[in-house]
C-alpha cells in the first residue's frame, strides 16, 4: 500500500487491464488487509496524469488469477474501462485500515534507511509489487546507485518507523545481483564487448 505525494490518499490497487465486456477491470492489489474491498465502497481513481481523481463506487468484485476484478457503477463498457487502465485506486488516508500489532504499512517505509548487517545501504525511494511473494524495496545510496531489495521475512530483522530504519540480514552477494546496471556501467560493458569482438576478428584474420 502506498501514499501519494500529497499524503492525503493511499493506494489500495492499480488497474492493469480490462476484464470482460461490461466495464470490468482487473487490478493489482497493494494491500494485504483481508476483505479490504467490498461492494458499495467508494474508491478514487488517480489517472496517469496524476492530477485529477475520479470517484467510483464498487458495484461488484471477485478474485481472478492473483488480481481482483472490479465492476464500477456507471462504467459499463470496455471503452469506459480502458480509460481506467494505469489508474491507482485510492481511499483517503483517514480510511486506512488498522493493522495488527507488529505489522507495518509498506507506505510508511518510504524514506526509511536500510541497513544490512549494520551496514547502511541507502534510503527507500519506492516499493514495487510484482509476481514475487515479497514486495521489492527500491533503495538508493548516497551516490545514486539503486538496489532492488526483497522485503522478505526471512531477511528482515526489524522495522522501526519512529527511527525511520529498516534492518535486514541479506544473503552475501544479493545486493550485487539485485543492483540494476547504471548507464555508465552499461557503456563500459558495451565498450568491453566491442573490444573483445575486435580482438576476435583480428585473430581470425591473422595467419
Amino acid at each position: 500500500m502506498s501514499v501519494d505525494r500529497g499524503g492525503e490518499f493511499i493506494t489500495l490497487a492499480r488497474v492493469v487491464k480490462t476484464q470482460g465486456r461490461h466495464g470490468e477491470v482487473a487490478a493489482e492489489v497493494h494491500s494485504d488487509v483481508p476483505g479490504r474491498f467490498a461492494e458499495g465502497m467508494k474508491l478514487f481513481a488517480l489517472g496517469k496524469a496524476q492530477d485529477t481523481r475520479r470517484e467510483l463506487e464498487v458495484e461488484d468484485l471477485w478474485p481472478h488469477k492473483g488480481l481482483v476484478v472490479l465492476k464500477f457503477r456507471g462504467v459499463d463498457s470496455m471503452n469506459d474501462a480502458e480509460l481506467l487502465i494505469g489508474s491507482e485506486l485510492q481511499v483517503p488516508i483517514t480510511e486506512r485500515a488498522e493493522l495488527e500489532r507488529g505489522r507495518t504499512y509498506v507506505s510508511d517505509l518510504i524514506g526509511c534507511t536500510v541497513f544490512d548487517h549494520a551496514r547502511e545501504i541507502g534510503r527507500i525511494e519506492d516499493v514495487q509489487f510484482g509476481a514475487g511473494e515479497a514486495p521489492l524495496l527500491i533503495v538508493a545510496n548516497s551516490a545514486g546507485k539503486k538496489f532492488d531489495v526483497p522485503l522478505a521475512e526471512a531477511y528482515l530483522e526489524s522495522v522501526d518507523i519512529a527511527q525511520r530504519q529498516v534492518r535486514m540480514n541479506l544473503p552475501e552477494g544479493m545486493l550485487d545481483i539485485n543492483a540494476p546496471v547504471m548507464a555508465e556501467e552499461k557503456q563500459e560493458q558495451q565498450s568491453e564487448r566491442k573490444k573483445r569482438r575486435s580482438a576476435e576478428d583480428v585473430s581470425r584474420r591473422e595467419p
